[in-house]
């Protein structure tokens, strides 16, 4: 969307969206090429982003959900339900609830994994080469 130069005043560009937010040019341009910023991003005659101040709530939420584990493609999935004048609570709830099953899952894998290391490492032992093994602590059977 192209805007007239009166409008174009009390837009934001890039460089003072990126210092405020403290999140780099180069992230914000990756989430509008991902078009996580629509609507609230415009062209000026020469091309240039202009962004609202609402730009800054749709950056806090996109850096939350991330600290969270979401994915990009999740965020934007999240926004498309927000843009179409919904409310994305629900959808955003199940994502975390699957977050955190995977995470559950990961720390029970992790778990026994630790239990295998201790185990290994227990039984230490410095040995000469045998069987043609290339560690025979890690290679043999348990």
């Amino acid at each position: 969307m192209i805007i007239n130069h009166s409008h174009q005043q009390n837009l934001l560009k890039i460089g003072e969206v990126a210092s405020v937010s403290s999140i780099p040019i180069k992230t914000i341009r990756y989430y509008d090429d991902l078009g996580l910023l629509n609507p609230h991003i415009t062209r000026s005659k020469a091309g240039y982003r202009l962004f609202d101040q609402s730009i800054f709530n749709r950056l806090s939420f996109i850096r939350r959900s991330q600290s969270l584990g979401l994915s990009l493609k999740e965020i934007e999935h999240i926004l498309k339900i927000y843009d179409q004048g919904d409310i994305p609570c629900g959808v955003a709830k199940e994502v975390l609830l699957d977050k955190l099953d995977n995470i559950e899952q990961q720390i029970e894998q992790l778990q026994i994994l630790r239990t295998e290391l201790k185990g290994i490492l227990l039984g230490w032992q410095f040995a000469e080469r045998l069987d043609d093994k290339i560690c025979p602590n890690i290679q043999q059977n348990r």
